[in-house]
């Protein structure tokens, strides 16, 4: 099996890489950064999301594995001291392959691709967003911006919005609020609002100038846009699970 690994940059994640660099290619899998088809993550969550979107072009032969080495690891089913573990798992144990949609951002002629979440913000101005849901208005929103993430997305960005984290199992999409702005003159939902997976958002307005449009841990300028379609894509990723880590355990270690 080829196998790549991306690593947090400290000395801890860099010798664990190392060592199972070495363990694994003394039992014939072969290191290949570039096509490889397991890609093994040592960090944080931040690491995840950065493997993903590394992989982003070749994840329907890709699957994602990680050990905890970072401040937050909902990704990852090991920590820094069972490594040996790790390895002993990988090597002689059947997995159980578990996928998560992506989000898919579009705007004029760009397509990006969200594991956790995307949002418009602009901290410059008031944002002013006409919110349309499966071709109907919805609402106007005024603001700083709206957040609109993933069932996996619910405990990242969406959860400091305080919007509802959504248990595994649940293909939804989540919208949010981003300092909305509510009196008289403009008025919103100003509550999170979840829906279901076939859900087609779009956000239109006369001027996107000096907003963001933030994609996970990126972001991109969006001057001169007026529309941004979102919806739950057909692209997934891949995760295996050697060993059985509930639900509310991971939700646990956020708090």
């Amino acid at each position: 099996m080829r196998f790549s690994c991306v690593t947090r940059y400290d000395v801890l994640s860099e010798s664990i890489c190392a060592r199972i660099e070495k363990e694994l290619q003394a039992n014939n899998y072969i290191k290949d950064q570039d096509n490889p088809e397991l890609v093994i993550v040592i960090g944080g969550d931040g690491t995840f999301l950065m493997a993903v979107h590394q992989y982003m072009d070749k994840l329907a032969n890709i699957c994602f594995i990680g050990i905890h080495t970072g401040t937050l690891g909902f990704f990852t089913d090991y920590t820094d001291k069972e490594v040996e573990i790790f390895i002993d798992d990988l090597l002689h144990k059947k997995p159980q392959e578990i996928s998560y949609q992506l989000l898919k951002v579009s705007y004029n002629d760009k397509i990006h691709y969200a594991l956790n979440e995307m949002r418009v913000e602009n901290v410059t101005r008031t944002q002013k967003i006409n919110v349309i849901v499966n071709g109907e208005d919805f609402e106007k929103f005024s603001g700083t911006g709206l957040c609109i993430c993933t069932q996996l997305g619910s405990t990242a960005f969406n959860r400091s919005l305080h919007g509802a984290v959504i248990q595994e199992g649940l293909p939804l999409l989540q919208m949010s609020e981003i300092s909305g702005i509510h009196n008289r003159y403009y008025r919103s939902l100003g509550s999170s609002i979840v829906m279901k997976d076939d859900a087609k958002i779009q956000f239109v307005s006369n001027s996107f100038d000096h907003a963001l449009l933030c994609i996970d841990y990126m972001s991109f300028p969006l001057d001169g846009v007026r529309k941004i379609d979102i919806e739950l894509s057909k692209k997934h990723v891949r995760m295996l699970r050697y060993r059985w880590v509930g639900y509310f355990k991971r939700l646990k270690s956020l708090f």
